[in-house]
């Protein structure tokens, strides 16, 4: 996996809107595809939440771990080589037969107070639309890094910021120095967001593939303050071409 064995550390976008195979570019793309039975697939596991990971640990990152998103016109994954990572991409799409407000409403026992006030005063409708899925990005973010499912009440998560930089997180009320956050703009109708932190914070089924679950306080302090660079943005004819030198 050349990801992990360059450094750990990736953020691959592709906009897929921008692929226009032809059937037979199409099957050819497909046949890079391998089997279920290979090793490249066969290694990837999922948790009981559905988290997936590497079955097969890497001796230079044990900690190794990833995750992917996709909606709207984008597909993203984030590696990271020791502390957790998420990553969540939304298509701020304007909701039909509803206005904005009764939209929103629909989700509002997933944000707390705080962040219910955010949004409404946010300003016009679009704004408001976007302001809450910001806060809905973060916060998908985070439940993927951690490995938890569904299940896990995103109402226990808080997002405070300046102007969104400096984004930091109140777990159960208190806030937690062991994340960062990052949102990203990659169009006027889609966002990304990347959660970065604690190992220790995994759900129980998600530990347990990890290696190295404590981590010293200066090391994950360094790790979290490296500047979180943008996304590397590719065409799926890139990425087959890549794929392509990998197999020589």
């Amino acid at each position: 996996m050349a990801v992990v064995e360059e450094g750990g550390v990736r953020r691959w976008l592709v906009d897929i809107t921008r692929w226009r195979p032809s059937p037979a570019q199409f099957d050819a793309a497909a046949a890079l595809l391998p089997p279920h039975e290979r090793p490249a697939v066969a290694s990837i596991r999922r948790t009981v939440e559905g988290k997936p990971y590497l079955q097969d640990r890497n001796a230079t990152f044990p900690n190794f771990n990833f995750n992917a998103s996709h909606q709207g016109d984008y597909v993203g994954i984030a590696s990271e080589p020791l502390c957790l990572v998420g990553m969540d991409i939304v298509f701020i799409s304007k909701p039909q037969g509803e206005t904005v407000t009764e939209f929103i409403s629909n989700f509002s026992s997933y944000l707390t107070d705080h962040e219910w006030d955010c949004v409404v005063r946010a300003g016009m409708p679009d704004e408001v639309l976007t302001e809450f899925y910001r806060y809905w990005c973060l916060k998908e973010a985070f439940v993927k890094a951690i490995g938890s499912g569904v299940g896990f009440g995103l109402h226990r998560l808080e997002f405070h910021h300046v102007h969104w930089t400096n984004i930091c997180i109140h777990i159960d009320g208190k806030e937690s120095r062991k994340w960062r956050f990052r949102l990203f703009k990659l169009d006027e109708m889609h966002l990304a967001s990347i959660a970065k932190g604690n190992p220790e914070d995994a759900v129980s089924s998600y530990n347990k593939t990890l290696s190295t679950v404590i981590v010293g306080e200066e090391q994950l302090h360094a790790t979290l303050e490296i500047t979180e660079d943008a996304f590397t943005l590719w065409t799926v004819e890139q990425l087959i071409q890549l794929q392509d030198k990998q197999a020589f």
